[in-house]
């Protein structure tokens, strides 16, 4: 049954049932006491077997229109992350589920490198952690991620990561060695500089202090790196939103981003359930605020609108970051036609999997 208590170190609060699921499970009150609380639930990891890896998007809301994920769920547990609903589609809960039952691609680097060889590909920066943080803790034994740039490196694709982990220190090497060909770049997530509201929103990603060193590191290997306040929450996250750029920016980052919370699907009663297990009190606040942002609602799909919002509240938002970037001489965000931070695309050179014949006057 759906449990009903925080299980820390996790991040959801209950485990509702897939919205394509064929049927619905509910709990209910026996009459016998409770008893004690349920052990805590251990990640499964699970292959995932698709058989493409570069996914493309034509949104006019995104600077890039293609990315790869390496994992389907993301153990950091974040609350508010808007890739939750995607375990829908394999028959899963995107509440509790999502963050125990993973899924990883074993193939991922000869999959992405098939597709880069072929014939019809163009290249343009590619993301990496467009859906779920490719610096998972999973990540640490897989290491599939870092498999992914050292094709990318050893085909001269521009990339750009995004990610809220202190694992990306790991791959400095490749990414110092991308970044002095205009080749890489990195986007770090900090939602609060608060260490215990950071504990239950995300729990078990890097605390916002790492985050920070991590900043300073990739800067000071000579990696292009920026910060991304994401997702702002009004009435929870949104006080920190000034301090956040201001430490970034001490910390080395060039650039800034920043997203209103989105609560599509099956999101928006998770969050509202943590936020009554979590601060009751401050509940209906923080939802109200979200719905003044939303037009009545706690989300809202349109491109153009689902990023910022709309109203006073959302406009104070914007009008802060954009005020606070230009003091700190941080670029905004980025463009679509700035390509990823102006990475370079004239550089690559799509590889040769084994088994694909050399052209005849092939000089690479």
């Amino acid at each position: 049954m759906p449990p009903k208590i925080p299980l820390p170190p996790r991040g959801a609060t209950a485990n509702p049932d897939s919205r394509f699921a064929a049927w619905r499970r509910e709990s209910e009150d026996d009459g016998w006491p409770a008893g004690e609380a349920p052990p805590p639930l251990r990640t499964v990891v699970e292959v995932d077997t698709s058989r493409t890896v570069i996914s493309y998007n034509q949104s006019p809301d995104l600077c890039f229109d293609r990315s790869v994920n390496p994992y389907r769920g993301c153990e950091h547990g974040c609350i508010y992350c808007y890739a939750r609903p995607s375990h829908a589609w394999l028959g899963l809960s995107p509440g509790l589920d999502f963050e125990t039952r993973l899924f990883h691609k074993p193939d991922v680097a000869a999959q992405l490198e098939a597709e880069l060889a072929a014939r019809r590909y163009r290249p343009a920066t590619l993301l990496l952690g467009a859906n779920t943080d490719p610096y998972q803790p999973i990540e640490r034994g897989l290491k599939l991620t870092r498999q992914v740039l050292e094709v990318l490196a050893d085909c001269r694709h521009p990339v750009a990561i995004t990610t809220k982990s202190a694992l990306v220190l790991r791959d400095l090497d490749l990414l110092a060695l991308m970044a002095e060909q205009r080749l890489a770049a990195v986007l770090v997530s900090v939602t609060t500089l608060d260490r215990e509201l950071a504990r239950r929103l995300e729990p078990r990603a890097a605390a916002p202090q790492r985050r920070l060193e991590v900043i300073a590191a990739l800067a000071g290997a000579g990696i292009p790196v920026g910060v991304l306040v994401a997702p702002v929450i009004p009435g929870l996250t949104d006080a920190d939103l000034e301090r956040i750029l201001e430490r970034a920016a001490a910390a080395g980052a060039t650039r800034a981003g920043t997203a209103l919370i989105r609560l599509p699907n099956e999101l928006g009663g998770l969050f509202d359930d943590w936020l009554r297990t979590h601060y009751p009190q401050r509940a209906e606040k923080v939802l109200s605020l979200i719905r003044q942002c939303r037009d009545g609602q706690l989300t809202d799909a349109r491109f153009g609108a689902r990023m910022t919002g709309a109203g006073p509240v959302a406009d104070l938002l914007a009008q802060r970051f954009r005020l606070t970037t230009r003091r700190l001489g941080l670029a905004g965000r980025m463009d679509p036609q700035d390509h990823g931070w102006g990475l370079d695309t004239r550089r690559f050179r799509a590889p040769r999997p084994g088994g694909i014949q050399l052209d005849l006057f092939d000089d690479r």
